[in-house]
């Protein structure tokens, strides 16, 4: 396995507090690790680029293009991106996603999931497009409950105890949504439906409503 350096550039949504992960970072790594809001102005400003065995860039739900550049398929070779899944204010998951660009070489991305990896994180790996596999696929079906709750199918409860019963979802998506803050999934959908024009991405109304209450509010004193 390769050893990696930690270089953090602002608050990181994939890894907001110490970790496993973050412990096993030594000074001097074979592989960079970027982390943090601000890591893409970071590789920008990397001196040295080549000679490593990977260099993973934190996304949020951008391309990685957006940081690499991307010029006929001629993007860096040893880069990648990735981003641990976090559903709005829910504490991280366990999955890895990590992003290829079409130079990125199979060395550099075994590297990186054999890190990751060896930390009891799970990776899962995608091609370069805009909220990467889980967004990609859950957005629009939290979309589609809150429309049908918006038209009255049935009530909030009783949407999530049918998926509950009839799916075997863990817990119902409607009060997951509640829980973790519907204006992260503003947040999200509005991206992804900006970058993608597609209508299943745009935000729905109690999303709308959430994002622009949080917005108005009076932050609360520490």
């Amino acid at each position: 396995m390769s050893t990696y350096r930690v270089l953090q550039a602002g608050p990181s949504r994939s890894f907001p507090e110490p970790s496993p992960f973050l412990s096993a970072a030594t000074p001097h790594g074979a592989g960079i690790v970027m982390i943090g809001e601000r890591c893409g102005e970071a590789y920008c400003s990397l001196e040295k680029r080549a000679g490593f065995a990977f260099i993973a860039l934190e996304l949020g739900e951008e391309c990685l293009g957006v940081h690499t550049g991307e010029a006929l398929a001629t993007e860096p070779s040893n880069v990648v991106g990735f981003a641990r899944f976090r559903l709005g204010n829910a504490q991280p998951t366990k999955l890895i996603e990590l992003v290829r660009q079409p130079n990125t070489t199979p060395s550099a991305l075994a590297a990186a999931k054999a890190v990751f990896e060896a930390t009891d994180l799970v990776t899962a790996v995608c091609n370069d497009f805009p909220g990467r596999i889980v967004n990609r696929l859950i957005r629009p079906f939290y979309n589609s409950l809150l429309r049908r709750l918006d038209e009255g199918l049935a009530s909030a409860q009783d949407l999530d105890k049918t998926l509950c019963l009839g799916l075997g979802y863990p817990q119902g998506p409607l009060a997951l949504l509640e829980r973790t803050g519907l204006e992260h999934h503003y947040d999200v959908t509005a991206e992804l439906h900006a970058a993608l024009a597609q209508e299943a991405y745009a935000p729905a109304r109690r999303a709308q409503v959430a994002r622009q209450r949080a917005s108005t509010q009076p932050r609360s004193s520490p």
